[in-house]
């Protein structure tokens, strides 16, 4: 069998769950969308179940994944419903949801529910995505608080820039949350994995943690509670051919690397297929049996290599690390100019296997 897998400790997955808690102080909502970044939704929230608040997700067809393997929690639809048809759905698999328009209102208003709905109202108080502007938000809330069909409302945001702590946009939108919001008395939803790590000004009743439960920091540079995540997914794969290369000899596509001096070059069962970045630089670290090391050359579609030269017992069936507790998935990101979120949710044909305490 192909040795390339992703190992998930769930373990760390709690740990990184209950730091969320801890930071915010209240009710935490754990963001599960896109497969759980890519981790496996059904697994994640069966593992977090047992002490989850709740979990978020993007749409309609995640919550049922969730609901069919037995999930009982409270489920908030983050994007909302996308056509009025899905409110059967909702009432039936007793799902929560975001509005963040207009025509959701309307929908509402003519929908007949056994018992009301759960709704959280967004406000877009500067990420200009989804949300209802400020001048719209409260004569959305006085229509849904006057419905039948409607019973708790919490009032949520999201923040643009929280990931760059010398940036004010980040108080900027509170300000003008808390302008909108605050005569409300409503439960509220502000905090998102950025803003839990660096912004502890910024409280709710509800957070929102995504990248931060599978281990990721959302910073470019070291902090103190982001250093306190537990990397849940380890990428590795195993050496299936070495080369002994003398001085001045090209590896791979494009002659992108030439050997300096004699080398040992081992090829790695793991490609751009695979959810690997094609275009890392020569120098991307990963870790030999253990060890620090280089990935040298242009990544192929099932391949890439690395340099053995400074590894003398490494060799065939020698274990790589490609990201996870040696070579954080951050970092990696990085040096490929993307983000931990797109690398961990592009993981493709890769196996997942499941660590648990």
């Amino acid at each position: 069998m192909r040795p390339a897998r992703a190992l998930i400790d769930l373990a760390a997955l709690r740990h990184n769950y209950r730091l969320a808690r801890e930071l915010g102080g209240r009710k935490a909502l754990a963001v599960v969308k896109a497969d759980a970044y890519g981790h496996g939704a059904v697994r994640c929230a069966r593992a977090l179940e047992p002490e989850a608040d709740g979990f978020g997700v993007a749409c309609i067809e995640e919550a049922l994944e969730l609901r069919e393997a037995g999930i009982r929690a409270p489920i908030l639809l983050l994007e909302g419903f996308f056509d009025a048809a899905e409110l059967a759905l909702v009432e039936a698999h007793d799902l929560w949801f975001v509005v963040q328009a207009d025509w959701q209102i309307d929908a509402i208003e003519r929908a007949r529910p056994a018992k009301p709905f759960t709704v959280w109202l967004k406000l877009d108080s500067g990420m200009h995505r989804l949300g209802l502007a400020a001048h719209e938000y409260r004569a959305a809330l006085q229509r849904l608080q006057a419905m039948a069909q409607v019973g708790e409302v919490v009032a949520m945001t999201h923040f643009a820039r929280a990931d760059e702590l010398d940036c004010d946009r980040t108080e900027q939108q509170l300000a003008l949350f808390n302008q909108v919001c605050v005569e409300a008395s409503l439960p509220t939803s502000l905090e998102n994995s950025p803003a839990l790590l660096g912004w502890p000004d910024v409280q709710g009743d509800w957070s929102r943690p995504g990248l931060m439960l599978y281990g990721a920091s959302p910073f470019a540079g070291p902090h103190p509670l982001a250093d306190r995540l537990r990397p849940v997914m380890t990428v590795e794969s195993g050496i299936i051919s070495v080369r002994d290369l003398d001085a001045g000899e090209s590896v791979g596509y494009g002659a992108r690397f030439v050997t300096r001096r004699p080398s040992r070059i081992g090829v790695v069962a793991m490609g751009y297929a695979d959810g690997y970045p094609q275009f890392v630089p020569n120098g991307t670290p990963v870790a030999i049996d253990g060890h620090p090391g280089d990935l040298v050359g242009r990544v192929s579609m099932d391949m890439l290599t690395v340099d053995l030269t400074d590894h003398p017992a490494a060799g065939l069936g020698s274990r790589v690390e490609l990201w996870g507790a040696q070579v954080r998935v951050h970092d990696l990101a990085a040096r490929c100019e993307t983000s931990a979120y797109q690398l961990l949710c592009a993981l493709k044909r890769v196996p997942r296997h499941y660590l648990d305490e």
